[in-house]
């Protein structure tokens, strides 16, 4: 219920049966992905998993400004950002708004902000100050990727109206202000089964852990693979303002693995042992603390495609997108990746040997991908270019990785996508950048 109205979850098609929402083609996937996966669990005996569903809990940020001073600027307003002005008396210095107190205005929309998202059933559990000066951040519950999708759309909504109760104005531009950080989601997503599993979780024992590691590298390839089609994924006018500054990864996709998961690949690639990643215990001087050990995954905030411990986080999804589009392309690309080693693992004579086999060749096709330095400097960026990957830095460049004759044999193989979707989609998505693109060109 909202608004006094009972709203139904509702897919949209036109006379011809083509789909013309984003819900339709995230089902299709999710169902792609369920059905693949549960094909690599039986090869690895397990029977009592009956399905396996993509995960999904995205960190949605935004800016809060005051409605009066929004007001007295029509750029910001019409266009969600400023388009001119002076530098900020005060930057990001020591970010220092990232860990102070929350303010008082903030605080009482972030306490309304979580009753009206429980209220419709949406579970929001963590919000905090970000880098930036007025702007927040609201992370939800992890859940499905159908639900979250929705929920993720009924709190961007619901955000906008607690705010002006408040005589504030929510900003999901991507980058309202220049020179500060812009905002993302960041979308954590993982695969579990109905028996409670995370497949994604590595143990206490990365390197025994056989299944694990193939489901990682199945992801691995797929990101390698379809690059362009994970870029496309998160292209908006927006996006093209945020991607490769202030925390925001760059244009160039990559994954980030962590010392101990590269430790554990570079061994079995290479057939060496693998002799284990030190834990460094922290040193905080302070005995009534209790003793805990480094984590060894990741804080590197300019990769775009970051295994944070038992999921993948990509980030570089804006702050106003649906994660619909995203989540559909991950689901499908990483669904073709089990495929293929499903049907090369059901015809293997000695099912040990073809898991160690698939992992060793594939990491072999497909390291270039994973990089674990600093996505901003000059050196990577010429460096992922002598890799071979692509550095796609507009949403106009983007847009025809959707009707490639790749991208098109890959959906409509599964049944995701037709072709007359995938390039009604794009005329979309030209529109779209063009109507943005022309209400700032008005406004200067």
């Amino acid at each position: 219920m909202k608004d006094k109205t009972l709203y139904i979850p509702t897919i949209f098609c036109s006379y011809g049966g083509e789909t013309l929402d984003k819900k339709t083609p995230l089902l299709r996937s999710m169902k792609l992905l369920d059905t693949q996966s549960i094909r690599i669990l039986r090869l690895f005996g397990n029977t009592q998993a009956q399905h396996v569903t993509a995960q999904v809990g995205p960190e949605q940020e935004y800016f809060l400004i005051d409605k009066e001073m929004y007001r007295r600027r029509e750029d910001l307003v019409l266009c969600g950002r400023t388009l001119f002005g002076a530098k900020p008396p005060k930057g990001q210095e020591l970010d220092d708004h990232y860990y102070g107190a929350i303010k008082p205005r903030v605080a009482e929309f972030m306490h309304e902000l979580d009753q009206e998202l429980w209220k419709v059933g949406v579970p929001a559990k963590t919000e905090h100050n970000e880098v930036a000066p007025a702007q927040h951040e609201v992370a939800q519950v992890y859940s499905d990727a159908n639900s979250t999708c929705d929920h993720n759309q009924l709190t961007m909504e619901i955000m906008q109206k607690v705010a002006l109760k408040h005589g504030l104005v929510c900003l999901l531009h991507e980058k309202p202000f220049v020179g500060v950080n812009g905002s993302g989601k960041h979308n954590n997503w993982s695969l579990a089964t109905d028996t409670n599993v995370n497949l994604l979780s590595p143990g206490e024992t990365p390197y025994e852990n056989a299944q694990f590691l193939l489901f990682l590298c199945a992801v691995i390839q797929a990101v390698d693979d379809y690059q362009d089609l994970l870029r496309i994924a998160v292209a908006s006018a927006g996006n093209d303002h945020r991607l490769g500054a202030n925390e925001a990864p760059p244009a160039v996709v990559s994954i980030f693995l962590g010392d101990e998961l590269n430790a554990v690949l570079e061994a079995l690639e290479t057939d060496t042992p693998y002799e284990g990643i030190e834990k460094i215990q922290m040193k905080l001087g302070v005995d009534v603390l209790p003793k805990f050990s480094r984590d060894t995954t990741d804080r590197n905030r300019t990769s775009p495609f970051a295994f944070t411990g038992n999921k993948f986080e990509f980030r570089m999804v804006g702050s106003s997108d649906s994660i619909a589009s995203p989540n559909t392309v991950l689901n499908t690309i990483v669904a073709e990746a089990f495929k293929e080693a499903a049907d090369m693992l059901e015809k293997a004579e000695d099912f040990d040997m073809a898991v160690h086999d698939f992992i060793k060749e594939t990491l072999a096709a497909h390291k270039r991908i994973i990089f674990n330095g600093n996505g901003y400097s000059d050196e990577w960026l010429a460096e992922a270019e002598r890799r071979g990957l692509p550095n796609i830095r507009s949403m106009v460049d983007a847009i025809p990785a959707l009707t490639t004759d790749k991208a098109v044999k890959l959906f409509e193989a599964f049944g995701v996508f037709t072709r007359a979707e995938l390039e009604s989609r794009s005329e979309v998505e030209y529109e779209n950048y063009s109507k943005a693109i022309n209400i700032e060109a008005r406004t200067m």
